[in-house]
Order: structure tokens, then C-alpha cells, then sequence
């Protein structure tokens, strides 16, 4: 099998961040990749949406599933979104390293909360389970990125000081990439980024949509995600244009597409 880690560690540049795009099934992996995307990442979220239930109501085997059909869909790397590992003891978590290694996935993140969210596990229990996952990946016969993810600050369990003191004690315990979603402030992901040589992961949604990759580089940021946000962006067109056609009976949004030849033509240049 194709090792696809050394080149996804390759991207992972403090300071000159790529932009790990988040697909949500076959035809938006060949879409963002003939669009110019240099690595790809499934969404918990935008995933969910696509098998109607709300996000974290999908379990491990549906995850390796969907994301085995994103590795086949193009050459480029991919990253996993794996909620929490899908189970709170640490042997989970890293069994789940195991298994999205199988599948040929690049890396994968790990969150320290449940999914669906709730309390955030405890910081100690937090660490073991990343230690655990950075000593399976360590074990496996290729490269492999680990993320490790402080969500509490994301859903409104901790504050950034314990934010940073969880991503510092995931540095220590392995992990390969850093992530907090949306700390308070831009300032808040620059000093995130500084306390560490690692590189970080930053979330290009909310308020954080309106700065631009330049402004995230001077930031030290290594890699740049969009989670959910392109899919959901896709979904408010969705229902901004049938809004308009039910409230108004006009079509006239029907007309600002694209035009089904340029998407065939996308698609086509990744089909076997």
C-alpha cells in the first residue's frame, strides 16, 4: 500500500500552512482535489449531515467506512476526523489508530470530549489516551500524523490557560499536529502557536473565516481546516435558493450555478 504520510507530514509547515480540505463524500473529494487542494480530511459534521443525523450520531465503523471511500476517491492524502476515537479508554483510542492506519488514511485527530459533546474528559485521562494513541501510531510500519485536539475551549468547557496546558501535556505525550479550535482571540492561536515547535492546526470558521491564510501564517500556524464550514456553506445555498422558490416563487438563484459539464469534467479526471 501507498505510504501517504511522509507527504502529509511534509505539508505540515509552521508559518506556511496549507489548507486541509474537508470533504464530505466521493464527489466533493474529486471536486476540492481538482480545485487545486493538496490533502484532504473527512467531517464528523458534514458526514452526519449526509446520513441524516446530527453530528456524533455516527459510530467507528461508519467513520472507517466513509473515510476508506475518500482515500479510493483520489491520490492525495487524507486525514480522518475521529470525534474522540469513538471510546473513552485509551486501548480504544488506540485501536482506532490501528484500524484508520488499515485503511490508508494519513492521520487522524483526536478530541478530548465524547461525542455527542459533553463534559470534556479529565485532563489526565485527556493525555493518556493521546499517549496511547501516539505510542500505536509510533508502532505502525508507516508514517502516520497525529492530531490531538483541545475542544473544551471549542464547547465551552475550559478556558484557554487550560487549553494551552492540555496542548502542552499532548505535545509531551506524542502527538505529531496541536488543534484548538477557535480559542478566544487571533492573539490567543499566535501564543498557542509559540509555546510549541509542533505544528498547529488552526479552524478557518466563525469569526476565524475572516482572517486570511496570510494573517494565519504571521500567526505560525502550520495547517489550516474547514471542518464543517464548506459543507455547511453548500447547505445555506441549499436553503437560501428553495427558501426563495417557496417564499417567493422565484428561480432566479437556480441561475448562479455551475455548470454540470465543469463538474463532470472534475470528476472524471480522478475516476479509474
Amino acid at each position: 500500500m501507498h505510504d501517504p504520510g511522509p507527504e502529509f507530514r511534509r505539508l505540515h509547515r509552521p508559518g506556511d500552512p496549507f489548507v486541509l480540505a474537508n470533504v464530505w463524500d466521493i464527489g466533493s473529494a474529486r471536486m476540492l482535489a481538482a480545485l487545486g487542494a493538496e490533502a484532504l480530511a473527512t467531517s464528523s459534521s458534514a458526514f452526519a449531515f449526509t446520513r441524516g443525523v446530527p453530528d456524533g450520531g455516527l459510530g467507528r465503523d461508519e467513520a472507517l467506512a466513509h473515510a476508506q471511500d475518500i482515500v479510493a476517491a483520489t491520490p492525495l492524502p487524507v486525514s480522518g476526523d475521529f470525534e474522540d476515537g469513538y471510546g473513552e479508554a485509551p486501548e480504544t483510542v488506540a485501536e482506532t489508530v490501528r484500524l484508520a492506519a488499515e485503511i490508508g488514511l494519513a492521520g487522524i485527530s483526536i478530541e478530548d470530549n465524547p461525542a455527542p459533546p459533553g463534559a470534556c474528559y479529565d485532563r489526565e485521562l485527556a493525555v493518556e489516551r493521546i499517549r496511547a494513541a501516539a505510542a500505536a501510531a509510533r508502532a505502525l510500519p508507516r508514517d502516520f500524523v497525529l492530531v490531538a485536539r483541545a475542544d473544551g475551549i471549542l464547547n465551552g468547557h475550559y478556558g484557554i490557560d487550560e487549553a494551552m496546558t492540555r496542548l502542552a501535556a499532548f505535545d509531551q505525550a506524542g502527538a505529531d499536529c496541536l488543534y484548538a479550535p477557535i480559542p478566544p482571540t487571533f492573539d490567543d492561536l499566535a501564543r498557542i502557536c509559540a509555546r510549541t515547535s509542533k505544528p498547529v492546526n488552526a479552524l478557518a470558521s466563525g469569526f476565524f473565516a475572516s482572517y486570511t491564510r496570510e494573517d494565519f501564517a504571521r500567526a505560525g500556524v502550520a495547517r489550516i481546516s474547514l471542518g464543517g464550514a464548506l459543507a455547511r456553506a453548500a447547505q445555506r445555498r441549499i436553503m437560501d435558493a428553495f427558501t426563495e422558490i417557496i417564499d417567493d416563487g422565484s428561480f432566479a438563484m437556480l441561475k448562479k450555478t455551475v455548470s454540470g459539464d465543469r463538474v463532470d469534467s472534475m470528476l472524471r479526471r480522478y475516476m479509474r
